[in-house]
C-alpha cells in the first residue's frame, strides 16, 4: 500500500529510509512547539491553546503535502510571522488577536486562490536557475546561523551585532556547556557522515542529547528549570523528588508507596494536558466571532466589528502576511527542493501545484486552530538530506506532531544544542549548490552572492530573494542582457522596490 501511495521504488528509497527521515525533521523543528507559543501567548492567545493549534497545524499541513504533492516537505507555523502578528498587528497597530488570526485566514484563502491559477507557479519558474541554486545555499547559511544561536554558540554583541560567546563572561554550566554540546555534537555528526553510517543526522541529534544527560548528571550542565519536564514544579527539574512531592500533595514522601507517587505524576500530566485542550476550546474558531475584533488606541477601544475590515489597515496586515509567506514559501520550496534533486533540468518543480495548494489550506486551517501563518519549513532539508524523498517523510512527521500533543513534556525536553548540529551539517550540504554557479558570468553571480548573503544578514529568506531578483533584474537590464530575463522578473522588481520604498 505504501509503495502505491507514495511511489518509493520510483523514488530510489524504502520505507525505513522515509521513516528516519520523519523522524529527523520532526526532531530538527520540534521547537516550534515549545517557540510558538510562547510568541503568540504575548498577543493574549492562551498559550495551551497555542500549543494544540501549533501541533494540529503542522498535522493537518504536513498531510496535505504529502497526500497532494508526495513531497517530503514538512509544515507548520512560521517563524518570523508569528512575531509579526504579536509585535506588529496586536501590540503594534493595536488590533486584537481574533482579528489578527481573520487576517491570516482570508491570506491563505488568497493564496490558495492564487495557487489554483497559473501565477504562483508561473512566479516559481520564473526566477533563474543560478537564483534559485544561490537560495538552496542561502537558506543553508541562515539556518545554520539560526543553529549556532540556539546553541550560544553565537550571540549578541551591542558592537558588531553578534560575536562567538566569551566563556569567561557567562556561566559556563549554563549557557557556555551549550556550546561545547552543540560543536562537539557536530563533530560526532560530521565523523558518522564520513563513514557514511545510515541516519547519521538523527543519530547526531540523540549522541547529542545523551552527552547533555550525561554532563547534568556529572554536574557539568545545569539547565534552566523553568525548561525542565515538570516546569510547574521546579523541583522535579532539579531532581529533588522528595520535595516534588511535598509540592504535590503536601505528604511525607517516606508514607507512600513509589507507585502512589507515579500515580500522582501522571495525574499531573495528565491534569495539564486536559488545561492545554480547555484553552484550546477557546481558542479555536474565536477568529469568527465579530465581536471579538478591536482596535485599540491608547487603551481606548476606536473601533470594532465588520467596520474594521473596510479600513486600510486590514488590507495591508492582510498584504504583509501574504507577502512574507509567499517569498518564504517560494524561497523554502527552491532550497528543499534543489539538495533533493527535485527539480526538473529547467529547474521546474513537478507537482507545484499540490505543494502551493497544500501551503495555502494550511495557512486557513492553522488560523481557525488558534495560531499563526502556516507554511513549509526550511529544516525539511534536514529529513531530504536524511534520504526522505516523498510524502511517507512528511506523514511520519505529522505522526510525531500529533503524538507530541499528548506527551508535550518528552518532545518538549529535546533542547535545542541537541538539534543545533544537524542544523549546522544541513547547512554545509545546502552550501554545496554554490558550486553548480556560473561565478564567471557576473550577471549570474553577483545577483546570486547578494541573495545568499542577504538571507543570513537580514534574518530573512524572503529579503534574500528580494535582494537576489531585483539585482539581477538590473545589472542584466544595463547590461543589455535582458533576454535572459522573464517578464515576471519585471514585474517583481517593480514591486519589491515599491515595497521598499513605501517601507
Amino acid at each position: 500500500m505504501l509503495e502505491r501511495l507514495f511511489k518509493l521504488n520510483k523514488s530510489g528509497t524504502n520505507v525505513r529510509t522515509e521513516i528516519i527521515a520523519g523522524i529527523t525533521t520532526f526532531m530538527t523543528m520540534a521547537y516550534i512547539l515549545a517557540v510558538n507559543p510562547n510568541i503568540l501567548s504575548i498577543a493574549g492567545i492562551p498559550r495551551g491553546g497555542v500549543f494544540v493549534a501549533t501541533a494540529l497545524a503542522a498535522v493537518v499541513g504536513t498531510l496535505l503535502m504529502a497526500f497532494m504533492s508526495n513531497y517530503p516537505f514538512v509544515l507548520a507555523p512560521g517563524m518570523g510571522l508569528n512575531a509579526f502578528l504579536t509585535f506588529g498587528v496586536v501590540l503594534g497597530m493595536g488590533y486584537s488577536w481574533q482579528f489578527a488570526l481573520f487576517a491570516v485566514f482570508v491570506e491563505g484563502l488568497v493564496f490558495l486562490a492564487l495557487s489554483l491559477t497559473p501565477v504562483r507557479e508561473g512566479i516559481f519558474n520564473s526566477i533563474p536557475l543560478s537564483l534559485k541554486r544561490a537560495v538552496a545555499a542561502g537558506i543553508g547559511l541562515f539556518i545554520c546561523f539560526i543553529a549556532l544561536q540556539t546553541a550560544k554558540i553565537v550571540v549578541n554583541n551591542d558592537a558588531t551585532l553578534v560575536s562567538l560567546v566569551s566563556f569567561k563572561n557567562v556561566d559556563f554550566h549554563t549557557h557556555g556547556i551549550t556550546a561545547v554540546l552543540a560543536l562537539a555534537g557536530t563533530i560526532i555528526t560530521g565523523f558518522m557522515l564520513v563513514k557514511n553510517i545510515k541516519g547519521a543526522i538523527l543519530l547526531g541529534i540523540l549522541a547529542t542529547w545523551i552527552l547533555g544527560m550525561v554532563c547534568e548528571c556529572c554536574g557539568i550542565f545545569v539547565p534552566d528549570p523553568s525548561k525542565g519536564f515538570f516546569s510547574t514544579y521546579p523541583s522535579f527539574s532539579t531532581g529533588d523528588i522528595s520535595k516534588t512531592f511535598q509540592e504535590v500533595v503536601g505528604s511525607e514522601w517516606s508514607l507512600i508507596k513509589i507507585l502512589d507517587f507515579f500515580v500522582v505524576m501522571f495525574s499531573i500530566f495528565f491534569r495539564d494536558i486536559s488545561k492545554t485542550f480547555q484553552e484550546f476550546g477557546s481558542t479555536c474558531g474565536a477568529l469568527f466571532n465579530p465581536e471579538l475584533w478591536t482596535h485599540t488606541v491608547n487603551n481606548e477601544v476606536v473601533g470594532s466589528g465588520w467596520s474594521l475590515i473596510k479600513t486600510l489597515d486590514f488590507f495591508v496586515v492582510m498584504f504583509a502576511f501574504f507577502f512574507v509567506d509567499l517569498f518564504d514559501t517560494l524561497g523554502t520550496l527552491i532550497g528543499v527542493s534543489m539538495k533533493g534533486k527535485f527539480l526538473d533540468d529547467k529547474g521546474r518543480l513537478p507537482r507545484i501545484s499540490g505543494a502551493l495548494c497544500a501551503d495555502s489550506i494550511a495557512t486557513s486551517v492553522g488560523a481557525v486552530f488558534g495560531t499563526s501563518t502556516t507554511t513549509t519549513y526550511v529544516e525539511s532539508a534536514s529529513g531530504v538530506m536524511a534520504g526522505g524523498r516523498t510524502g511517507l517523510t512528511a506523514v511520519v512527521s505529522a505522526i510525531l506532531f500529533a503524538l507530541a500533543i499528548l506527551f508535550a513534556p518528552i518532545f518538549l525536553a529535546i533542547p535545542g544544542f541537541a538539534t543545533a548540529p544537524a542544523l549546522i551539517i544541513v547547512g554545509y550540504m545546502m552550501l554545496s549548490s554554490c558550486a553548480d554557479i556560473e561565478w564567471k558570468d557576473a550577471g549570474e553571480a553577483i545577483p546570486a552572492f547578494l541573495a545568499i548573503a542577504a538571507m543570513p544578514f537580514t534574518y530573512s529568506i524572503s529579503e534574500g530573494i528580494m535582494f537576489g531578483v531585483i539585482s539581477y533584474t538590473l545589472i542584466n537590464l544595463i547590461a543589455g542582457n535582458h533576454k535572459r530575463i522573464h517578464w515576471i522578473m519585471y514585474v517583481l522588481t517593480v514591486l519589491f522596490i515599491a515595497k521598499y520604498a513605501l517601507m
